[in-house]
């Protein structure tokens, strides 16, 4: 390990970031000194500004995978080498807000029904029913399903922070079924091609989960382990559910990270007419009657 990443990798230690957090952003200065060909402490601010266009134009990366590397090396500039750095000299690029793509319940199931092993249909399952994100339900334990109360916990989710969600009774009959037939000890998700590993699955199996189960499926919609979660808070919110609940099942802290599912639900569409059908039309019989008696 060179001085530079021990270093940097003790200082997001010390401010306790995630290990996904941890690796993205040593790997983001690793790809930034290669560039470049030069050690990333003999860099400038200059030095970013081109490798970010860089990553526009050639890599075509989108704008939060740009500012998400942006980051990374702002946090090595400023934490680690206790450089001067200023927005104005780097700014961050300007942020696409897409709509994503979600399933309806219809899909939703095909695309469970399609799963090619039993492995895989429980995961998307858990997927669906939790709206937990892909490393949540990797990271899962057999202990964080609580029977009693009807809940499964997810514990270290984004921003270190635990919450609990609700235990479908169709995913616990379905959870159980997977525990009798693979006895996990520790992991819900135990790795391996086995799935017999001392430690858990990686997220790229959930996504692959996600992949082989859409194309069995017939699916022309981009699926992946997200969507599922997209899809949990916009049928929960056309099933009646309030945006503060949704927010909590998500754990998002920002309640407008959760209004963007008001854009996906076809209940508050539908409710809402247009006023197009609101305008009065003219009778094209009447249009040439004269005025009042006359």
């Amino acid at each position: 390990m060179t001085r530079l990443r021990k270093m940097m990798l003790e200082e997001l230690e010390r401010r306790n970031y995630s290990q996904a957090t941890t690796r993205c952003y040593l790997r983001a200065v690793v790809d930034f000194a290669r560039y470049f060909q030069r050690s990333p402490d003999q860099l400038r601010p200059e030095h970013v500004r081109e490798y970010q266009a860089h990553l526009f134009r050639e890599r075509k990366l989108d704008a939060g995978t740009v500012t998400q590397q942006v980051a990374a090396l702002r946090f090595f500039f400023l934490k680690t080498l206790k450089k001067r750095w200023t927005l104005d000299e780097t700014p961050y690029p300007k942020k696409v807000r897409r709509l994503p793509t979600v399933l309806s319940q219809e899909e939703v199931a095909q695309l469970i029904n399609a799963a090619p092993t039993p492995f895989y249909r429980i995961l998307l399952m858990t997927l669906y029913a939790t709206g937990a994100r892909c490393a949540e339900v990797a990271q899962l334990q057999v202990g964080d399903i609580d029977s009693l109360r009807m809940v499964i916990h997810i514990r270290g989710g984004k921003g270190r922070v635990d919450r609990d969600v609700m235990l479908s009774p169709t995913l616990l009959t379905a959870l159980r079924e997977h525990w009798r037939r693979l006895k996990p000890k520790i992991w819900l998700f135990p790795g391996n091609r086995w799935h017999s590993a001392p430690q858990p699955i990686g997220c790229k199996a959930v996504w692959h989960a996600c992949y082989q189960a859409a194309q069995r499926a017939g699916l022309k919609k981009s699926v992946h382990p997200h969507t599922l979660r997209h899809c949990f808070a916009t049928h929960l919110l056309e099933a009646g559910a309030d945006l503060r609940t949704i927010q909590i099942l998500l754990g998002h802290h920002d309640l407008k990270e959760t209004t963007q599912y008001l854009h996906l639900s076809t209940r508050h569409l539908h409710a809402t007419a247009s006023p197009l059908d609101a305008l009065v039309r003219a009778d094209p019989a009447k249009k040439d009657e004269p005025p009042g008696d006359a």
